[in-house]
């Protein structure tokens, strides 16, 4: 068992649409694809994967570093006793790297290490929500809590847009949703609450994201404003890195905080953990695996985490794709966001996941079952050759 060739894509996202800090015209996502020796229905058996949805795709960093180092690797370190030694793949991708600094390289080797989760999953003839369950010593999830993902602003916007998007998510099965605010003055992004609280049918059920924009004054100013409203949670306040916001805004704000996708290795979530003020059984952590080095270093991050007397149950992974709604499962996670309507072709899942009451069952494909999504098939088959 052997890798003939990995190669990479960058895919563009569908969609003008934007949050409080950036446009995501122009953004793009690393695709990956793994080819063996190993034939399955008279085919080269092919692992997919990719970074995620939010950033921009590191062709350069995978071209130029990452890729040369796997495949001049020997053949044998990568084996493991699940087919691909996931944990010698992460070593190998990161080989002569500096700590520290870590950003669009996590992304790189989350992309490639990845698609050997979906190798593995598919050499067993399994889903990978059940290679990763064993893999961790756990039993898989089998119906997630998932929650709709949307309010971006958009060029022509209003409240009717907003709510008839909201209202089509409801009426797609969900029952808990998030928008964008910090995009807008406070007096309209509260309007723009309000219309959602009206679809939603309550402020338990929606959350609010500012991307990170807010100093802390401001970030107080919308906390007094929405603090009655009993949402769901109030996400990315301010600077990812800037502990000691998130810690003031803890001391000061009953509501749950959540944060930590912009975290891209066990030191940063580590920092997080000692200098946040995150409160155990309130606040929620949104690590992405595809932004951390892929889910080895995944897994590492969610052991500290409950070594630090938090909940696996709080961690809710940013994304809105397939690959996460695995990860969730097979991690016993507390649930999964979803992209319904936008960041096509990787947002969203694949049509027999059917969302029922706020809860969705991953599908039982080989691997992740990216082949299974529409959207995202036609450049699988442009990278697998």
């Amino acid at each position: 068992m052997k890798i003939k060739a990995i190669h990479e894509l960058s895919v563009p996202l569908e969609g003008a649409l934007s949050n409080s800090v950036v446009s995501f015209a122009g953004h793009d996502v690393s695709l990956v694809a793994v080819v063996t020796d190993v034939v399955k229905n008279g085919k080269p058996l092919v692992g997919y994967g990719f970074n995620s949805i939010g950033r921009f795709a590191q062709g350069g960093i995978l071209r130029e570093r990452v890729l040369p180092r796997i495949l001049s690797s020997d053949p044998d370190a990568l084996r493991g006793d699940e087919g691909f030694d996931c944990e010698a793949v992460y070593r190998i991708a990161v080989r002569n790297e500096k700590p520290g600094g870590h950003g669009d390289r996590a992304s790189a080797v989350g992309a490639v290490e990845l698609a050997f989760w979906d190798l593995n999953a598919k050499l067993a003839d399994e889903p990978a929500y059940a290679t990763i369950a064993r893999h961790f010593g756990r039993e898989p999830t089998r119906r997630i809590p998932v929650y709709a993902a949307g309010g971006y602003y958009y060029a022509q916007d209003g409240l009717e847009r907003l709510q008839g998007e909201l209202r089509a998510y409801v009426d797609s099965g969900f029952d808990a949703f998030k928008i964008k605010i910090g995009g807008a003055s406070l007096d309209d992004d509260r309007k723009r609450i309000d219309a959602a609280i009206a679809i939603c049918g309550g402020g338990s059920r929606l959350a609010v994201d500012a991307n990170g924009r807010f100093d802390f004054d401001t970030a107080l100013t919308y906390a007094k404003a929405i603090e009655p409203l009993g949402l769901r949670w109030y996400e990315e306040i301010g600077d990812p890195l800037d502990f000691a916001l998130n810690k003031r805004m803890t001391d000061v704000y009953s509501g749950a905080i959540a944060t930590g996708e912009n975290l891209f290795s066990s030191q940063d979530v580590m920092n997080l953990l000692n200098f946040g003020g995150m409160r155990p059984g309130r606040d929620i952590f949104q690590m992405d695996a595809g932004l951390c080095y892929g889910l080895t270093e995944f897994g590492r991050i969610i052991d500290m985490m409950e070594k630090a007397g938090f909940d696996r149950g709080f961690a809710y992974p940013h994304g809105g794709h397939l690959i996460n709604l695995h990860i969730v499962s097979g991690m016993n996670l507390g649930g999964c966001e979803a992209y319904p309507s936008v960041f096509q072709p990787f947002g969203g899942y694949s049509p027999e996941c059917r969302v029922r009451d706020g809860f969705i069952v991953p599908p039982d494909l080989p691997g992740f079952g990216l082949e299974a999504k529409p959207e995202l098939k036609p450049f699988l088959d442009q990278i697998s050759g």
